[in-house]
């Protein structure tokens, strides 16, 4: 069974090939069950362990089934440990003989972001050149280069509540080649914004509806759990909006809370990533548009099967 490291995925995924594979995955038979949610309690610490599961179905050919293990154990930073951690298991679908592990983590800020990057493809506007950035953690240099991937954004203004931290970053971006520009203003910014990207940790509302311009696009990433807001209630009501899965409405941040309290309607949730992938709408080019993910295990196999094929048939 092969080890694969961040490095390796790294060095295997691009986001317009991983951006294509999550699209035939989200028009293809796979199989992706509940996951799995389990509260450890032991001598006095919290931990949660969340099993991921996902296979592919008889049309897809090839088949596969995998597994994310996802460990959130918040004292471990008392150690010296990151407090998530995970790992994802690729098996042969006839067999199931485990075939490969590969870095769970890595894995899911590549899938996280060409998830995002495929619902911009089809709700942004195709000119979309001026992009914001809100937060500067680990995931905001992959939405930025997945977001460029399907877009000709000329321009990033990137936000973080530290400063300092969004200095840093935008200039470890710059060294890259990357257009990013680290500001303080952020409202001023997304004024100017035709695609937004959010990816924090907030609990209050960050991106004011009424800062949305005619055809801007808001990207909300973070927000993973019912306390939790990166926009807020206008935002959405002014919005076409759409989520990865359906679970969006009932767990995470943003969508589910606003149902929850009533300043919009279920019904105002037009549609998944299977509905934008299998039936494409036409995109006004006037329209406000939001999409909100929790993420799902079919992106992590997806991703894992393009990794796998990837290596093994380097080109």
């Amino acid at each position: 069974m092969r080890v694969i490291s961040s490095a390796e995925i790294d060095r295997a995924l691009t986001f317009p090939a991983l951006v294509d594979a999550l699209a035939e995955a989200f028009r293809s038979d796979m199989v992706t069950p509940v996951r799995h949610h389990h509260e450890i309690e032991r001598a006095g610490e919290h931990g949660t362990l969340l099993l991921m599961p996902s296979w592919t179905g008889p049309a897809t050919g090839n088949g596969f089934v995998g597994v994310k293990v996802v460990s959130v154990f918040p004292e471990n930073g008392k150690k010296n440990l990151p407090s998530v951690m995970g790992s994802y298991l690729l098996m042969n679908g006839e067999t199931g003989q485990p075939i490969a592990v590969l870095d769970g983590t890595r894995l899911t800020v590549w899938r996280t972001a060409a998830a995002s990057a495929l619902a911009a493809r089809h709700l942004a506007r195709a000119d979309a050149n001026r992009m914001v950035m809100v937060g500067s953690g680990a995931l905001a240099p992959f939405l930025i280069r997945a977001h460029m991937s399907q877009r000709p954004i000329g321009e990033v203004r990137l936000w973080n509540h530290r400063p300092d931290r969004a200095e840093e970053v935008a200039a470890q971006l710059r060294a890259e080649g990357l257009p990013v520009t680290a500001v303080t203003d952020l409202e001023a910014a997304v004024r100017e914004a035709d695609l937004v990207s959010c990816a924090t940790l907030s609990t209050a509302p960050i991106v004011k509806g009424d800062w949305l311009k005619e055809g801007a696009h808001l990207d909300l990433v973070g927000a993973f759990n019912l306390k939790m807001r990166e926009a807020d209630d206008e935002a959405l009501r002014r919005a076409q909006v759409f989520v990865d899965t359906d679970a969006a409405k009932f767990e995470g941040g943003d969508v589910a809370v606003s149902i929850q309290a009533g300043a919009i309607a279920e019904a105002h949730v037009r549609g998944t990533l299977f509905d934008l992938c299998r039936n494409p709408p036409s995109r006004n080019d006037k329209a406000i548009t939001v999409f909100k993910s929790v993420g799902t295990a079919l992106e992590d196999l997806a991703a894992a099967m393009l990794v796998w094929h990837l290596l093994a048939n380097p080109s």
